[in-house]
């Protein structure tokens, strides 16, 4: 998504009460970096970086903005990788399993919730223990 475009949606959803919630989705990747996937890695650090600075850049104005960081999601896009590849990843999570889409977006919803009030610019990891920091 295009910053410009974030921040303009930032000036407006000031100018319609003050309120907002902006959910970016990452990857741990972005944090930790993986292997054959430099140019993956480097676009999720960016989106981190981005949560963070339209974070602070929009707090005074009431919105907030954080970003999730999960390990491997368990979805149809297994189909396309090697049963050994599904094997590795699993093996890098501490808790032996992968994520589900339902536990991600129930994170997501309460990121986008006015419950979340009090976090902006927050890196939220879901990786099964992968990364502690």
């Amino acid at each position: 998504m295009n910053p410009r475009y974030l921040s303009a949606l930032g000036r407006y959803t000031t100018l319609q009460g003050g309120y907002g919630r902006i959910v970016n989705i990452a990857s741990i990747a972005g944090k930790e970096g993986n292997p054959q996937a430099s140019a993956y890695s480097a676009s999720k650090a960016g989106v981190i970086g981005l949560t963070k600075s339209l974070g602070k850049e929009l707090a005074r104005h009431g919105i907030v903005v954080n970003c999730v960081t999960p390990a491997a999601v368990e979805t149809d896009l297994f189909q396309q990788m090697t049963p050994e590849h599904i094997e590795y990843m699993q093996s890098r999570i501490p808790m032996g399993r992968f994520g589900q889409p339902t536990v991600i977006a129930a994170l997501v919803a309460w990121l986008a919730s006015e419950e979340c009030s009090f976090s902006t610019g927050g890196v939220f990891d879901i990786s099964g223990g992968r990364a502690t920091y």
